[in-house]
């Protein structure tokens, strides 16, 4: 069974961590569903990938890095026009899938990549066939207004429903509903499967902590837009006993990155990454984060209390998300803008010895994810078997005449 897992990569490691995070789910349990073995491909545009480990039977392939800027994407390292490594990304999407030949493509959030550099290769794929193709959705897009604008960007609902055969919604919609609040054309609600959250279930294989003793922790996702937060943090009274540490993300400018480790006082650690970001969140005594989508699942899988500083440039994603989790009561939200060092060390002193209870949350799309990806393979499989059963019969009538 070949898999292909696309995303596109341009701000922070989101994108590329929860598909991997999909891969390992998929290979651990697609092959007991259907009894057939896994392979597969990670389509990533971030040069960062391959230091994750991918699962067994796994490779990545890197396409040419592209970034945001305020004037919108351009490339991260190629001296070429936009225009151009568009269609360079889209001629190696193309002779990847064909070359490859999934039964199954998930593309994460964009439905036609980055200026429908997807589009053709979906087109093509689904042609040769067979293929089931599946759009993967956070479980918060944008302002309404803002995701209107996306979808129409890609051709609306009748281009998504030419190239998907469903949508998987990685949420809970008790938490919140992208169609109940504007984010999911209504008319593509046929095609949604609620997941829940990507959240139980997320490997966490070092069991080796970064810190000497107790600890609370600060994370700011890949850290491109992770400083302020860090900078409040680092400045935090930190109660006797308790260690702090800052995980400023792979993608903090080495210029901040160094001012937040010279500002760092007794008991403050400050690094780029650790090894294992579920060990130390399951092990933090608390938690303060910025609001992406991968990290609130690190954190939903366990008890810690937790504080969510969202961003606030671009998109609305991460206040919508911390917003809709705290009236869920399943952690706190503070804005960057009125947090301040002391606000900071006395939410830690409140919360340290408590624990969130977040059972009542849907966090197994871990395990729902594979048995969705079964359900659209099994028939595809039977149909492949029929006309194989067919051919031999076909060929043995043959040679018997």
């Amino acid at each position: 069974m070949r898999i292909a897992l696309y995303s596109h990569d341009s701000v922070g490691l989101g994108h590329v961590r929860r598909n991997l995070a999909l891969a390992h789910a998929l290979s651990n349990q697609l092959p007991g569903l259907t009894g057939r073995p896994v392979t597969g491909i990670l389509i990533t545009g971030t040069a960062l990938a391959p230091a994750f480990q991918a699962p067994e039977g796994w490779d990545w392939v890197l396409l040419p890095g592209i970034e945001k800027s305020p004037e919108g994407y351009r490339a991260r390292n190629l001296a070429l026009p936009m225009h151009d490594l568009v269609s360079l990304r889209a001629r190696l999407l193309q002779a990847v899938i064909a070359g490859f030949g999934p039964h199954l493509v998930v593309v994460d959030r964009h439905a036609t990549g980055v200026h429908g550099e997807l589009e053709t290769a979906l087109r093509r794929a689904r042609s040769a066939g067979p293929v089931r193709v599946v759009l993967g959705l956070r479980e918060v897009l944008d302002s309404p207004d803002a995701a209107f604008t996306e979808w129409a960007r890609v051709g609306g609902p009748r281009m998504v429903k030419a190239l998907f055969d469903a949508i998987w919604v990685y949420g809970d919609p008790a938490v919140h509903d992208p169609v109940a609040a504007g984010e999911i054309p209504f008319s593509l609600r046929k095609l949604i499967r609620y997941t829940g959250y990507l959240a139980a279930g997320r490997p966490s294989v070092s069991g080796t902590s970064s810190m000497p003793g107790p600890y609370f922790m600060t994370t700011v996702g890949g850290g491109s837009d992770g400083h302020a937060l860090a900078s409040v943090a680092v400045a935090a009274h930190v109660p006797a006993g308790l260690g702090h540490l800052i995980v400023a993300g792979p993608q903090m400018p080495a210029e901040q990155l160094k001012d937040l480790q010279r500002q760092a006082g007794p008991g403050v650690k400050v690094v780029p990454a650790v090894d294992d970001i579920v060990f130390h969140i399951r092990h933090a005594a608390a938690v303060v984060s910025m609001g992406g989508y991968n990290t609130v699942c690190e954190i939903m899988s366990t008890n810690v209390p937790a504080l969510i500083v969202p961003r606030t440039q671009a998109r609305a994603e991460q206040r919508i998300r911390a917003a809709s989790l705290a009236n869920a009561g399943y952690l706190e939200q503070h804005e960057i803008g009125t947090l301040t060092p002391e606000i900071l060390a006395g939410w830690l002193a409140s919360r340290l010895g408590t624990t969130v209870d977040r059972r009542r949350a849907v966090l197994d799309g871990l395990i729902r994810v594979p048995q969705l990806a079964a359900e659209l393979l099994q028939p595809l499989f039977r149909a492949n078997e029929r006309d194989a059963a067919a051919h031999a019969k076909g060929s043995a009538g043959r040679v018997a005449v």
